[in-house]
């Protein structure tokens, strides 16, 4: 029986990569909501005028004739936020190879209900806004903020079956990469083709690593920094240089899993002998030497891939989302943007994250599966299906990063925001009571 409970505790810490990633993003949902709540607060107090300025105020990099200079929210948004999208890439390239989007049985559903979640949304939007400036904006309702759905999730606890945890993150991350195809085809400025060039020119150099099998790690972040400032340079959004240099990321280890076995079964048999004879200490030269040998070969057998993810997410759940939010939300509420609310852009947004997402997720997912080309989970129903629906119209931190590139006007930008935040809380909590009525323990 002990030992069947040591087996048992083993294999709990044996988690999936996209298991692990939910409780990362449910965790840090809550740490976004804090940010997003003081952010609005902050903004509407007697510190306003002070916190608004603040991100405002212009900080650089200079070398002789070289300089690079931005605000302090433009440092975010473009810098920060492109390890936020390195992170993104890391996850679209893990699932396409190993995960849930690995074989069109699995990902059939994610792709249905996403390609819904995203068009209808956007459909709903342009109904709205066909003339003026406000067309701009068709992006903005077609996100999904994964932390802050999987938060809401987690608050219904166990209740919530692990397979529609994933399939939300599924439907979520087929959303992003509509949502960079989007920024990279139609939210781009005038290009500069001589350093799209030069960021081609890296790019090539990426790839040809990849393909040598060098899994020197600091050599790909390095000249993806590279990449990040000709992307910078070029017109093109320099955070898209995290998604490119993601896919180049090696997601093969140096060592295959028998490899690794089998030398330190060797290892650890020899160091076990070793000291049940009480003959060599620990500190001991060639005994140190072995447990560095250990050591390397777990490095080894872990990919580059996982190996960045896993240190790159927390900081991004926990550090740079709430950072951006933080930055970006601080939108102050007064009469006349109440008043505004009635504004084709406004209303776009709001019925399309709160109406078209819903709508979209659940009817492309039905169509998909009375076709017989998607097959839904056995222990999730339809009317699950609806709530994370309308949990993926909780646009949010995706929605606000659009608003920036699709508009430019700070009126039309904060009702924007503005609109995110109150379709977002609609649709969070509508999408709440739904799967906690529908969601047994």
């Amino acid at each position: 029986m002990i030992r069947f409970i040591k087996k048992k505790r083993l294999f709990d810490r044996i988690k999936d990569p996209l298991v692990e990633f939910v409780r990362l993003e449910a965790f840090g949902g809550i740490v976004l909501m804090f940010f997003t709540i003081l952010a609005i607060a902050l903004a509407n107090s007697e510190f306003g005028d002070s916190f608004l300025a603040y991100w405002k105020g212009y900080f650089g990099f200079h070398f002789g004739d070289w300089e690079l200079s931005k605000t302090l929210s433009h440092w975010i948004n473009d810098g920060l936020m492109a390890i936020f999208f390195f992170v993104v890439g890391l996850e679209i390239k893990r699932e396409l190879l190993t995960g849930g989007l690995s074989s069109m049985r699995k990902a059939s559903l994610p792709i249905f209900a996403a390609i819904g979640g995203m068009l209808v949304p956007a459909l709903i939007y342009l109904i709205f806004n066909q003339q003026g400036n406000g067309t701009h904006g068709w992006g903005i309702p077609m996100a999904t903020d994964i932390a802050f759905a999987l938060g809401i999730l987690m608050l219904l606890g166990k209740r919530i079956p692990l397979a529609l945890k994933l399939l939300l993150t599924s439907i979520a991350i087929v959303d992003d990469i509509g949502a960079v195809l989007v920024i990279a085809l139609y939210y781009t400025s005038e290009i500069d083709w001589l350093y799209l060039l030069y960021g081609g020119g890296i790019y090539v150099v990426l790839w040809c690593l990849n393909l040598m099998k060098v899994r020197n790690i600091p050599v790909f972040l390095i000249l993806g920094l590279f990449l990040w400032y000709a992307m910078l340079k070029s017109g093109v959004h320099a955070t898209l240089a995290g998604i490119l240099l993601a896919f180049t990321i090696p997601a093969r280890a140096s060592r295959n899993v028998f490899e690794f076995i089998r030398s330190n079964t060797v290892l650890l048999t020899q160091l076990g002998g070793e000291n049940s004879n009480n003959i060599i200490k620990f500190e001991e030269k060639h005994v140190q030497s072995s447990v560095n040998a250990i050591e390397e070969n777990c490095n080894q057998v872990i990919s580059p891939l996982h190996r960045l993810e896993h240190l790159f997410h927390p900081w991004v759940a926990y550090l740079i989302v709430p950072l951006f939010a933080f930055a970006n939300a601080g939108v102050i509420v007064d009469a006349k943007l109440i008043s505004d609310i009635a504004e084709p852009v406004s209303l776009g947004i709001i019925f399309g994250l709160f109406i078209g997402k819903p709508l979209g997720i659940f009817l492309f997912s039905y169509v998909g599966v009375k076709l017989k080309l998607a097959q839904i989970p056995s222990e999730v129903c339809w009317s699950q299906i609806l709530g994370i629906g309308f949990l993926g119209g909780i646009g949010f931190t995706m929605s606000f990063f659009v608003s920036q590139l699709a508009f430019t006007n700070e009126e039309v930008l904060s009702l924007a925001k503005f609109a995110v935040l109150i379709a977002s809380l609609v649709s969070g909590v509508i999408g709440f009571l739904i799967l906690k009525l529908f969601c047994r323990k």
